[in-house]
């Protein structure tokens, strides 16, 4: 009988990459162990894309920058602040970020797709992830396909994180064959910074990154597999103890992240408001 494949999307593949214990408790377990309270950071990062979504469905001669307040106010997740004072501050740098950045778009382009599902199915996955946004830009041989991440976080991005990113390239790889056209950029747009971070995969390296992910799957299969013959699953899907620990959603169930320094839900909010 040939294999099953591998049904997968980025956040599982990366959540095992990063952390075994930590996809055995998100996607094996069950009942799944309860996840820690909501992080300030992460309802602010959902409220600027799901703004940054809405805008696009706006008709062409509505999306101007004085839609803004309104669409993020309809959209705004208000879990994990501190207080109202917190809360306030953050929506203010959000409705900043969101202003400086749909100034450099042009309202009349038609993104090929704006939380876009594209899957893929190779000889061991059947891949599917949703991509903030995807472009269509002429490159030197015709249309091409651009995909486009928008990131919230504290910290600038560089080329070299675009060129690492196992998602990003998963997402070109699939949108490739979605849309029959090249897809080689991969972008990372960073409001806070008003920067861009770029790659230009080759058909070589997305291969690379297509065949990584294809291990990674084999590994979880294989612990799996292990746990169904009578391992022990802690042993099967072991911790990686790091600074991911903090911020794990079960670090209260995991002895590894209950030893982990521990963080309100608004502290890297806050540290990021304060930094600039």
């Amino acid at each position: 009988m040939p294999e099953r494949l591998f049904v997968c999307t980025p956040s599982k593949l990366g959540a095992y990459e990063d952390c075994p214990r930590r996809f055995r408790y998100g996607y094996l377990d069950r009942p799944a162990p309860p996840k820690g309270p909501p992080w300030a950071h992460n309802s602010l990062g959902a409220s600027v894309h799901t703004a940054l979504r809405n805008w696009f469905s706006l008709a062409v001669p509505d999306r101007r920058p004085e839609a803004l307040p309104r669409l993020l106010r309809a959209t705004w997740v208000r879990e994990g602040y501190r207080d109202t004072e917190q809360e306030q501050l953050a929506y203010r740098r959000a409705l900043a970020w969101l202003e400086s950045y749909v100034d450099t778009l042009d309202p009349e382009a038609e993104p090929l797709g704006v939380e876009r599902v594209v899957a893929v199915k190779t000889s061991v996955l059947a891949f599917n992830g949703r991509a903030d946004r995807i472009d269509s830009r002429t490159g030197p041989d015709g249309p091409e396909a651009v995909i486009v991440d928008y990131k919230t976080g504290r910290s600038g991005l560089d080329n070299d994180d675009a060129r690492g990113s196992a998602a990003l390239a998963l997402y070109a790889f699939a949108a490739e064959r979605v849309f029959r056209r090249p897809c080689r950029r991969v972008e990372l747009h960073h409001l806070p910074s008003g920067t861009v971070a770029a790659h230009e995969h080759t058909p070589d390296s997305l291969a690379r990154q297509v065949g990584r992910a294809e291990d990674t799957a084999r590994d979880i299969v294989a612990a799996q597999r292990s746990v169904t013959d009578g391992a022990d699953p802690d042993d099967a899907f072991p911790t990686r103890p790091g600074g991911r620990c903090t911020w794990c959603d079960y670090r209260r169930v995991c002895p590894d992240g209950e030893r982990a320094p521990q963080e309100e839900p608004w502290a890297a909010l806050a540290r990021s408001i304060a930094a600039r």
